[in-house]
């Protein structure tokens, strides 16, 4: 079983994501598809 490295995001990357949540045009899973992080990131 080979882990991931930690990633550092981004404020920039932070606040996209924050503002796509915030639209509600897409859901959760979708978001976390798009954006390449786990569901609870995004909440």
């Amino acid at each position: 079983m080979s882990r991931r490295p930690r990633r550092n995001h981004s404020p920039v990357f932070k606040s996209k994501v924050a503002l796509a949540a915030v639209k509600g045009e897409q859901t959760i899973t979708e978001l976390s598809q798009k954006f390449d992080v786990h569901p609870n990131q995004t909440t």
